[in-house]
């Protein structure tokens, strides 16, 4: 397979609150594995959260044997979110402090993605489809019949999500199985670039001929001309034919 990523501040935040990790070489007992999550909290607190859980993952994935892929990512995430949590305990600046967290590995046609808060993970295929889903305030009030999705009331909450890394004991953690095509791209991203740049903007630019790091520095390129007012992170992942049964 073939993969890019990157990551980028923003034109706005001071900080960069988000951190990557994107092989597509085995990690441990991982044939490959990719990473987003998107932090918050007070000042370096963000940052410490994202950067800790993802550092961690890819330890763990090197600690655990004799296990499948699922049961390691729902274990692995239970434990990074206890550990987190405990990391808030102990230092008064990290009090509160999360992450979302996004997270796929691609195994022969398959793929299995995890998903804490609004980090999001998209299929392109004929069209682009959002696989995950954002455990956000706004995103429960439309499944309610509550709020229009895309209405003002809708784009002024947004930010307000209701499950993160870290912030409690626990985590409840959505899995997903994907089957996955011969031709398919899999963007993961941070919400600083789907709060810029709608489903079809992002659409049209993984549709074009580019490489994959064209198609991630336009995709970037393209949040900060329309603001940037968050950091941005981007994975783009291609399986490629001889991986995937056909």
């Amino acid at each position: 397979m073939i993969s890019y990523a990157r990551t980028d501040t923003g034109r706005v935040r001071k900080m960069n609150q988000d951190s990557i990790f994107a092989s597509s070489e085995p990690v441990g007992m991982l044939p490959n594995l990719f990473i987003v999550a998107d932090g918050m909290g007070g000042h370096k607190a963000g940052d410490y959260a994202s950067r800790f859980v993802v550092e961690q993952i890819v330890s763990m994935a090197g600690e655990f044997h004799h296990m499948d892929t699922v049961m390691f990512l729902r274990k692995a995430i239970e434990e990074v979110n206890s550990r987190l949590y405990d990391e808030s305990l102990r230092n008064p600046d990290f009090e509160g402090m999360g992450t979302t967290l996004v997270l796929a590995v691609v195994e022969n046609d398959t793929m299995y993605v995890a998903n804490v808060g609004d980090s999001r993970l998209y299929l392109l295929r004929d069209n682009l489809e959002q696989i995950t889903r954002d455990h956000s305030l706004v995103e429960e009030m439309v499944s309610l019949g509550k709020m229009e999705r895309g209405s003002e009331s809708y784009k002024s909450q947004k930010n307000i999500i209701t499950r993160a890394v870290g912030i409690i004991p626990y985590v409840e953690v959505d899995f997903f199985e994907v089957p996955l095509q011969e031709c398919d791209c899999v963007l993961m991203c941070s919400d600083g670039l789907t709060n810029m740049v709608g489903d079809d903007g992002i659409s049209k630019i993984l549709k074009t001929t580019d490489t994959l790091e064209e198609k991630t520095e336009s995709l970037i390129a393209k949040a900060n001309e329309n603001g940037g007012k968050d950091n941005i992170s981007v994975i783009l992942v291609e399986p490629q034919i001889s991986e995937v049964r056909v």
